[in-house]
């Protein structure tokens, strides 16, 4: 099953190195990762979909697991709570002008936007779940990607609800949630 978490890292060289590693280390394979800044400049974000083949126990393990990483801040697994995802992705299609009227029927459906274009090319942008670009994708192949570039899915919790965080070190993982305004950062 593929698990969503959430980690606050400070904004430091290396850190993204040490989370990599962190799950190389384990034989786990990183799904999705995106990382940018928060409102902290000193703080990052990082939005990481890993498959977990024993689900919940490997996904305890890989909390328990970052939370023993200086760098790390906060860990929140968002994977049963309902979030807002989205994905980016930039596609370089073959089109030239007899193909761009159908290309751009097919953006417009999908709610994507034409960003660039060239005598023999048109570049989509399309923002949404991981599922709407995979179709609008399937749709795009018979006329010809050229090239394309996606940014992995970012995800946050709807309302003021936040991620499910455990604790480490307490036995059976004790579940809590945590105020982040109370967070000394």
């Amino acid at each position: 099953m593929r698990y969503t978490f959430v980690v606050l890292v400070e904004n430091k060289p290396g850190v993204l190195n040490r989370v990599a590693s962190l799950f190389r280390r384990r034989n786990f394979n990183i799904e999705s990762l995106a990382v940018g800044p928060t409102e902290n400049p000193e703080i990052s974000r990082m939005t990481i979909v890993v498959e977990c083949p024993n689900g919940d126990t490997d996904a305890h393990r890989l909390e328990a697991n970052l939370y023993k990483l200086v760098n790390v801040i906060d860990v929140q697994d968002v994977t049963h709570l309902p979030t807002v995802t989205r994905d980016l992705a930039l596609i370089k299609v073959k089109a030239g002008p007899e193909r761009r009227a159908e290309v751009n029927n097919l953006a417009s459906i999908f709610r994507a936007r034409i960003v660039d274009v060239a005598p023999d090319s048109l570049t989509i942008e399309i923002t949404g779940t991981e599922d709407k670009i995979e179709s609008m994708i399937e749709l795009l192949r018979p006329i010809g990607i050229i090239e394309m570039a996606r940014t992995g899915q970012i995800a946050i919790t709807r309302g003021t609800q936040s991620g499910i965080r455990r604790m480490p070190g307490l036995s059976n993982y004790y579940e809590t949630t945590l105020d982040m305004s109370e967070v000394a950062f």
